[in-house]
């Protein structure tokens, strides 16, 4: 299985989600990635499981899978727009 991204942590200051995944760190706005994980608790925020394959991210408590293109995504829009 070839591993799509290297996910290193994710943690979350208030509204931000602070990805560190293939060597680069970004802050992504809970608003613009997740309305699930913008309106969860800390706790909830903090239990996921990353995918084997580096695919992407699952919140069990939360039902909530978000791909880590997609927010790479998110990541590349919001740094052409500053």
């Amino acid at each position: 299985m070839n591993k799509q991204h290297n996910i290193e942590s994710i943690d979350f200051d208030g509204a931000w989600m602070i990805l560190a995944v293939d060597g680069q760190v970004y802050r992504l706005s809970l608003a613009e990635v997740s309305d699930r994980l913008a309106q969860a608790s800390e706790v909830d925020r903090k239990i996921y499981r990353i995918a084997p394959s580096g695919y992407g991210v699952h919140w069990p408590t939360l039902d909530e899978d978000l791909s880590i293109n997609g927010l790479l995504r998110v990541a590349a829009v919001r740094s052409h727009a500053s």
